[in-house]
């Protein structure tokens, strides 16, 4: 879900342009005689020769050597002009000639790579000055486009996605990921420093909350401006490409954030684009009645709009070829298939927005095999990974909000007697159409950890975060995360107990990676176990599991997964949600033999106030008779659980 600030439309609508007699006072032609002898003779000869469109395909600026070409959407407008650096900023010399689609093009010689420039509309008597809506980058001062062409070098770049099996995400905001003090905003050159230790923790994909150009330097990014235009506060274009590049090195891939559920709306140069609007709406990109309406602003896009339809699609395609980035996580699909964002609500659905997702995922699953797509959508709706070809939206994955909520819930209820162990089960347990990987499971993630909402040690102990309770706690929600079937993400900062709820202004406290080196041990040992680097967890790469043990009563539970099955493949998980120790507890197993523990979440190494039970290891697995079959399992173990505290075992 998105957290950016909203605006009324009467500031949209405010954020309307110079018009041209203060353009040209600006630029002292008006009383420049010269000036004016100089467009005399320019209209009489565009007259007898009038501007011919470019041949060149595409939209926005596309620089070709001798100048650049220009294509722009604006089929309300009379005129439209190009004025830049290279023209002097004359509101006159560089006109674009109509297509008689809608667009405009022509080629302008003398306009180069570097040049910034701005589009100048006519509409009906009024003047519009508007940023090209396919930037690639803004200028500092006056958010003038830039004329970009892309030279980055990608060398031999040929990495690929992990399999789904095998994802660990972390899921960082660049301006606090990597900032030292709330008067730093941090940059992708930030990030790339710490890859080593992202790495090294275990993560595999890195995915970055919005990096398009916002309003201001601080921003979540859910108020995209510039959709194709990287944001320079974080260091621009090439920095990314440069990130980008350098986590693939470090074995690491990358899921950008993008947002197509709303624009803006500050800074919206999009908004009443080439001047038409109806009923007080956006114009020609945006819905011009009630499905204009989100959460955040009334811009949501016209789907419906074949042109609209391209810009988005140009823009996913975009993230792909020009940064090669992994994957996208797309946010909030919920209000791009729903005016109110819900299911149940028929008469809100929008159906061209449901085509949009279905045709780009198409399109990437056939031009970009591998490429991970992530939904935000939160409605446990299956038909968001099914197939396109099931009529289902295409994606591969979706935030599991089935997962989260339970799990949350039963971490953070005070009282021990009212935890839902139940639940958790289920939440364990849960799938979208029987593929355990179409799911993205969590406990923190930018939207969990604010909004009224904090880290889950903050939640369990307001104030107190540092309490046993709450790391032990905090604990045994990672390790049901990095136990379960699904894709297992955490949100920058879990691993070391960051504290509070996040705030764009408020950098990560990275001394606390060393006073909690312990925590972030415990992180490192999970995700060793669930990538089974040392060959004794293969099931936890697996598809299949079997909650078969739930207490509610003395809140536990145990699961086994697996892939094939046998030694050093099946895994038996074990937890407590209380906050009493459990002493020789019998436990259904799934083969005889001894099980080794793996990792118990109360080792002292991982916090010095742990420790207070230990379980013996290796554990002995034996036959049960027929008539006190445990568990439904053919075999039984006593273990010894500390209180809120989780068991992994396998056999060698």
């Amino acid at each position: 879900m998105c957290g950016g600030r909203g605006v009324s439309h009467d500031a949209q609508a405010g954020f309307s342009l110079p018009p041209l007699v203060k353009l040209m006072k600006e630029r002292k032609e008006m009383l420049d005689w010269r000036g004016f002898w100089d467009r005399a003779v320019y209209e009489t000869k565009r007259l007898l020769r009038p501007v011919q469109p470019t041949a060149v395909s595409g939209l926005g600026a596309m620089p070709n050597g001798v100048g650049t070409a220009f294509r722009v959407w604006a089929p309300h407008a009379d005129k439209v002009f190009v004025t830049g650096s290279f023209n002097d900023w004359s509101p006159w010399r560089a006109p674009l000639a109509a297509e008689n689609n809608g667009f405009w093009s022509a080629d302008v010689p003398h306009a180069t790579v570097g040049d910034t420039y701005k589009i100048l509309l006519h509409h009906q008597g009024e003047l519009f000055l508007r940023a090209d809506p396919y930037t690639r980058a803004l200028d500092g001062a006056h958010g003038n486009s830039v004329i970009t062409r892309d030279a980055f070098t990608w060398d031999d770049d040929t990495f690929q996605m992990p399999e789904a099996a095998d994802l660990v995400i972390y899921e960082l905001h660049v301006g606090t990921f990597a900032a030292d003090s709330p008067a730093q905003i941090g940059t992708f050159a930030g990030v790339q420093e710490r890859l080593p230790y992202l790495r090294d923790l275990g993560v595999n994909a890195i995915e970055l909350m919005p990096v398009m150009e916002f309003a201001g330097d601080y921003s979540w990014g859910y108020n995209p401006a510039q959709p194709f235009a990287i944001t320079r506060t974080y260091g621009g274009r090439e920095a990314l490409q440069q990130l980008v590049k350098a986590a693939h090195a470090h074995g690491i891939a990358v899921i950008v954030d993008v947002v197509y559920n709303h624009f803006g709306p500050q800074d919206l140069d999009l908004w009443r684009f080439d001047g038409w609007h109806e009923d007080g709406k956006g114009g020609l990109y945006f819905y011009n009645d009630w499905r204009s309406k989100t959460p955040w602003a009334d811009t949501r896009p016209d789907y419906g709009r074949s042109e609209v339809r391209q810009y988005i699609g140009d823009n996913v395609r975009m993230w792909l070829t020009e940064f090669h980035v992994d994957g996208l996580r797309w946010d909030a699909t919920n209000y791009i298939r729903n005016a109110h964002g819900h299911d149940g609500d028929r008469g809100a659905d929008i159906a061209e927005g449901w085509q949009l997702m279905q045709t780009i995922n198409a399109e990437v699953q056939a031009q970009f095999p591998g490429k991970l797509l992530i939904a935000e959508d939160l409605q446990q709706n299956p038909w968001l990974t099914k197939p396109v070809a099931e009529n289902g939206a295409g994606f591969t994955a979706q935030w599991d909000a089935a997962f989260v909520h339970p799990l949350r819930q039963a971490l953070i209820t005070p009282d021990d007697e009212l935890r839902d162990v139940t639940a958790v089960a289920a939440a364990l347990s849960f799938t979208y159409n029987q593929d355990p990987f179409a799911r993205v499971i969590y406990t923190e993630s930018h939207d969990e950890v604010a909004n009224g909402k904090a880290r889950v040690p903050e939640e369990i102990a307001p104030g107190q975060a540092d309490t046993i309770y709450a790391r032990q706690r905090a604990a045994l929600g990672a390790a049901l995360v990095f136990t379960a079937p699904g894709i297992p993400m955490i949100f920058q900062g879990q691993e070391f107990l960051e504290s509070g709820w996040f705030d764009d202004h408020v950098p990560l406290d990275w001394r606390k990676a060393e006073a909690n080196a312990g925590m972030c041990q415990f992180y490192r040992d999970l995700m060793t176990l669930r990538h089974d680097n040392f060959g004794i967890s293969r099931g936890l790469r697996g598809a299949q599991i079997n909650v078969y043990h739930v207490n509610d009563e003395a809140k536990l539970l145990a699961f086994h997964r697996w892939d094939n099955g046998g030694p050093r493949d099946d895994v038996v998980v074990i937890a407590n949600f209380s906050h009493r120790a459990i002493e020789s507890y019998a436990v259904g197993m799934p083969r005889s033999g001894l099980w080794r523990v793996r990792l118990n979440s109360d080792d002292r190494a991982y916090d010095a106030s742990f420790g207070s039970h230990y379980c013996p290891d290796p554990v002995a697995a034996a036959p049960r008779s027929a008539m006190l079959r445990l568990d439904d399992m053919p075999f039984f173990a006593n273990v010894t659980l500390a209180p809120y505290s989780v068991l992994i075992l396998s056999q060698d």
